[in-house]
């Protein structure tokens, strides 16, 4: 599994190997490699000399992060710990009969939407940020539920709806799981806990890694000047 890769160290890596493009281009691409977003040159990475009250410094390159807040990582911090968890701190659910009760990890799947929800928010604004800021904030209030930003909003912006977009960069599978995801955090919200069950847990976690760059795929096609 890829977290199995990471050698002990936070989910929150993630966002590690990227870096935002900068200047007028918001896209998000890997130090090393071109831009997808706009094409430009990967970075010099050769240290800088320069000259501090007639001391010569050399100062290795650095690079903005790519995340857009530091929420980002909080987000996989939490899901990191809720998959963690022993299980036996969820015995509470046990009163349930099986095929009633949510799966013991449920609140993964919550949070992993909330994470997913604001991801979606930040690709619309980034790729009609020539949009009055106004006009933008006007067209998210309106289109406030993620279903509608999903379809609707989506639509309106780009022609097509935010699915449609994942098969599109080669991504079908996570379109799927998404899709999938969504119709059972919908159910879990109006009476059906079960919904979320352990198998939409796992698949959560085994998928969160390419769900990552599928987004990232996805929020450079849509970024573009």
């Amino acid at each position: 599994m890829w977290y199995d890769e990471l050698a002990g160290t936070s989910w929150a890596s993630l966002w590690s190997d990227y870096v935002s493009c900068g200047g007028k281009c918001p896209g998000i691409r890997r130090f090393n490699q071109s831009c997808p977003a706009c094409g430009g040159a990967p970075f010099d990475t050769s240290p800088q000399t320069v000259t501090i009250d007639g001391r010569t410094v050399v100062v290795p390159a650095a690079f903005a992060g790519a995340e857009s807040r530091y929420e980002d990582y909080i987000y996989l911090q939490m899901l990191q710990r809720e998959w963690e968890r022993p299980v036996v701190e969820f015995q509470r659910f046990m009163h349930f009969e099986d095929a009633e009760g949510p799966s013991a990890q449920a609140a993964l799947v919550l949070l992993f939407w909330s994470y997913f929800e604001t991801r979606i928010e930040r690709l619309h604004r980034s790729a009609m940020r020539s949009l009055p800021q106004q006009v933008l904030d006007d067209a998210l209030r309106r289109y406030s539920g993620i279903g509608a930003r999903l379809y609707d909003l989506y639509k309106v912006f780009f022609g097509t709806n935010y699915f449609d977009d994942l098969r599109a960069q080669g991504f079908g599978d996570v379109a799927d799981l998404l899709k999938d995801v969504h119709r059972r955090r919908n159910e879990f919200s109006h009476g059906k806990p079960q919904a979320i069950n352990d198998a939409t847990v796992k698949a959560i976690v085994e998928s969160l890694k390419v769900e990552h760059e599928a987004w990232i795929a996805v929020f450079n096609s849509r970024v573009k000047a």
